[in-house]
């Protein structure tokens, strides 16, 4: 198996074998259950379909879509997409085991949603003056030509919802695997707030 379906812990650190203090995000990577295999015939592309977590209450849909994997409950539904769909079939377990010491892995996850918010604090403005009577201290101010073309440029930085965006971070070392917890310890910082759910990928 190539990934796994996760929940971001929090970040810890660690020593290495070599005394260095290393920062690392701990991922709590499964246990998940294959819930359906997509064939690129009948779906049109090639993916699995794992569960993770559990869930107090279960809608009739989704208890009807779960007895074809003989799994309960699941709290989370993600897609992995993958080349070969033959090794796996619907009620397959997965765990942390499919990883190792040192593997490269990708860690997809979504960053934290901060709502509507201003140019300064969603695009980094520098603000307009800060004394002096000034009232515009970080108002948008003028937002685009007055007569050609009339209109706002596209692509303009302005106002808006900020983050809650899939973001995936690249080339991340797994330091350490704790199999008997399902734990991955990896270094370095990834995308999503605390409990939120993570898909962790191997690099190819």
């Amino acid at each position: 198996m190539i990934g796994i379906v996760g929940r971001k812990i929090g970040m810890s650190q660690v020593f290495t074998e070599k005394g260095e203090l290393t920062p690392v995000s701990l991922i709590q990577a499964g246990p998940c259950s294959v819930l359906q295999v997509k064939e690129e015939k009948r779906d049109g592309y090639k993916a699995v379909q794992l569960g993770f977590g559990t869930k107090k209450k279960v809608s009739k849909a989704l208890s009807g879509h779960l007895k074809k994997s003989k799994t309960e409950s699941a709290a989370r539904i993600l897609e992995i997409r993958v080349n070969d769909t033959s090794k796996y079939k619907a009620g397959d377990k997965i765990d942390a085991t499919i990883f190792a010491n040192g593997d490269s892995v990708s860690v997809t996850g979504w960053t934290k949603g901060r709502g509507f918010s201003g140019g300064v604090k969603r695009w980094g403005w520098k603000g307009g003056p800060a004394t002096h009577g000034s009232m515009a201290h970080r108002r948008i101010g003028s937002s685009g030509p007055g007569s050609s073309p009339g209109r706002i440029w596209k692509n303009k930085t302005m106002p808006g919802r900020y983050g809650n965006e899939r973001v995936t971070v690249k080339n991340l070392q797994v330091v350490k695997v704790e199999k008997e917890k399902n734990l991955l310890y990896v270094k370095g910082a990834v995308p999503g707030a605390r409990n939120s759910y993570l898909i962790v990928t191997k690099d190819e």
